[in-house]
């Protein structure tokens, strides 16, 4: 019997140190702090607060899911996700080539994610919303963005073009940061046009958000972008948190305090960045 003791006490704590983790993460989540209490709680040390997926998610009103490395919002009637939520950190990045699976339906979506054979002759690339680029610390993590759930239809020239400059823009910011927190979207509204049997729809615009950490509270940058191939900069779609918020009706960053959350998502340029 006594065999046994040792794994038992060891699981026990373990259990005990994984559920205090989970409340800590989502203390911000639970009340709105003052900006004192914000930056001056839970910092890491180099004096900043760590940057926890659970404790920044975006606004659903609809089902959120949850993932290894990811987050999502799935919009039904669209037959993708409203919205996706990831921490890109630098270790997450690196040369590995990995092979690429095939999509695989996101069981995870109560109402069934829509199956990849409505993006077939459709015209249109199975577009990531989180990249598989930002998930290659793993195999398993860069597989797991190869759900149904985290895609949207793009042209390609799109995909391959500005969203693709984004994408490596945002994986510069990580490394030079070290960590950020990214939202990444589209504007699901009424009319657009669709695809495949369970009526996909094709977004005119898409967004990307990054949040930082730093002494202040934290900056913030805005993309969003028409949906359609362009020789312009990434830098001529910046746009503020306040607008993207308007034309989704999304609440990103509630869980900061007002007066850091109000200035960031007033911004719309890239100064600091």
């Amino acid at each position: 019997m006594r065999k046994y003791i040792y794994p038992i006490i060891i699981l026990a704590c373990a259990a005990i140190y994984y559920f205090y983790q989970d409340r800590t993460s989502d203390a911000y989540s639970e009340k709105n702090l003052s900006q004192e209490e914000y930056l001056s709680s839970g910092t890491n040390k180099n004096g900043l607060k760590p940057l926890t997926r659970k404790a920044l998610l975006p606004s659903s009103e609809i089902q959120v899911v949850h993932h290894h490395t990811y987050s999502l919002s799935y919009n039904e009637q669209h037959e993708q996700a409203e919205w996706t939520a990831h921490i890109l950190r630098a270790s997450d990045i690196n040369s590995r080539d990995y092979k690429r699976p095939y999509f695989e339906i996101d069981d995870k979506v109560k109402t069934k994610a829509a199956h990849w054979r409505n993006y077939k002759k459709s015209g249109y690339d199975r577009g990531h919303l989180v990249p598989a680029g930002d998930r290659k610390s793993t195999k398993a993590a860069y597989d797991e963005t190869f759900l149904t759930s985290n895609i949207s239809p793009q042209i390609h020239e799109f995909n391959a073009g500005i969203w693709n400059t984004l994408e490596q823009k945002t994986r510069y910011y990580a490394k030079r940061y070290d960590e950020v927190y990214v939202v990444t979207g589209s504007i699901l509204t009424k009319n657009l046009k669709t695809i495949g049997t369970e009526k996909v729809s094709v977004p005119e615009r898409f967004y990307k958000i990054i949040y930082r950490n730093d002494a202040t509270g934290g900056n913030m940058i805005a993309f969003l972008m028409p949906h359609k191939d362009t020789d312009a900069s990434i830098y001529d779609f910046v746009t503020s948190v306040d607008r993207i918020e308007e034309l989704t009706g999304t609440n990103f960053f509630a869980q900061l305090p007002d007066s850091i959350e109000d200035k960031l998502e007033a911004s719309s340029n890239s100064k600091g960045w």
